[in-house]
């Protein structure tokens, strides 16, 4: 599989619970911190979640 890095660019603040869970689950903590994940169904579904708060990284 693929590697795929995500950047948060947004706060989590104001954020619904499952949004910030899902954060959590990707292993992001703050602004700017980059995690790198296998492009898998199940991780591309939680970016799809908070597609408005982190940035794919190719």
């Amino acid at each position: 599989m693929a590697k795929i890095k995500i950047k948060q660019v947004k706060s989590k603040i104001g954020a619904p619970k499952n949004q910030k869970a899902t954060l959590a689950a990707l292993g992001l903590k703050k602004i700017n911190s980059v995690v790198e994940h296998e492009a898998t169904p199940q991780i591309l579904g939680m970016v799809s979640t908070v597609k408005h708060l982190v940035v794919v990284i190719e």
